[in-house]
């Protein structure tokens, strides 16, 4: 019996030599295109450590002939970027914040660097567009617990903070009149209830006129005897609709009984001035300045 040439298949294709039950492998080698553009990888991979930083070494890395450096580059880009933007942030620190209010085109410089800036500083607290939370103010209304939202009240709490412990900050503290012993429960209750009807929210008239007396007594100080608040004071209008915590009896129930006190850091220490300047006519710009 003669024997079979495995290096040709029946079709007259060449195979490699291999069976295997009866299936002979065909040679079919990859496109010279494909193998040559396989070489040229090589080749570059090659080069590119040779040329770029690619081994990590024991306490660097192999710079490359090039000497390139990523990080390098980011600080060049960096300090042209800041080269591009010194006329207007030398223009920023020299004038005051109305001037700068008042010129369109520092106007849209400021904006636009404030929104950064309150992005990265500020919105954990106040919310990304400046809406608040429960315990941070709504940024974007009128209802101001400290100062009238004029540019430089803006600038001032920005600066200096709210019970910050800077030695400029604003600072009140509402007491805790259940904790100190000041009010019993159902005094709290009361005045809680005198507290809902300033914004027409009060379901019990008795408890509304034991609350009154109790009010006039030991809140209009901060309040108001109107109950309208003292921004001076931080002491919140309570004849709104707008609470800082939540506006239902249990809550101003808790605010009487364990008094209330945020803390907002003062910027002074933390952002350079033009920075500041920028961020108080960006929120001046919400909607809640004046």
């Amino acid at each position: 019996m003669a024997k079979r040439d495995l290096r040709s298949s029946t079709d007259g294709e060449t195979t490699t030599g291999h069976e295997w039950d009866g299936i002979t492998e065909l040679n079919k080698p990859l496109p010279k295109w494909w193998l040559w553009t396989f070489y040229a990888t090589i080749v570059w991979a090659i080069g590119y450590w040779l040329l770029m930083p690619a081994w990590p070494l024991v306490s660097s890395y192999s710079k490359g002939f090039l000497g390139y450096s990523q990080r390098e580059r980011v600080a060049e880009q960096v300090a042209e970027a800041k080269a591009a933007k010194s006329d207007y942030r030398d223009k920023i620190a020299a004038m005051d914040l109305t001037a700068i209010n008042n010129d369109p085109e520092l106007l849209s410089f400021a904006l636009a660097g404030g929104e950064a800036a309150f992005g990265d500083n500020c919105a954990p607290c106040h919310g990304r567009g400046a809406q608040g939370a429960f315990g941070y103010p709504n940024l974007r209304d009128d209802s101001w617990l400290w100062g009238d939202g004029t540019l430089a009240a803006i600038h001032k709490t920005i600066l200096h903070g709210i019970r910050s412990g800077d030695p400029d900050t604003q600072t009140n503290q509402m007491p805790a009149f259940g904790r100190s012993g000041v009010l019993n429960e159902p005094q709290i209750a009361d005045v809680a209830e005198f507290t809902l009807s300033l914004s027409g929210k009060a379901n019990d008239k008795e408890a509304d006129e034991r609350g009154a007396k109790i009010f006039a007594t030991t809140c209009t100080p901060c309040h108001g005897a109107d109950g309208k608040g003292n921004p001076k004071l931080g002491a919140p209008n309570l004849t709104d609709e707008l609470w800082l915590y939540a506006g239902d009896k249990q809550t101003i129930m808790a605010d009487i009984r364990n008094g209330r006190g945020g803390v907002m850091p003062a910027w002074i220490t933390r952002l350079d001035p033009e920075t500041i300047k920028e961020l108080a006519i960006y929120v001046h710009s919400l909607g809640g300045g004046r």
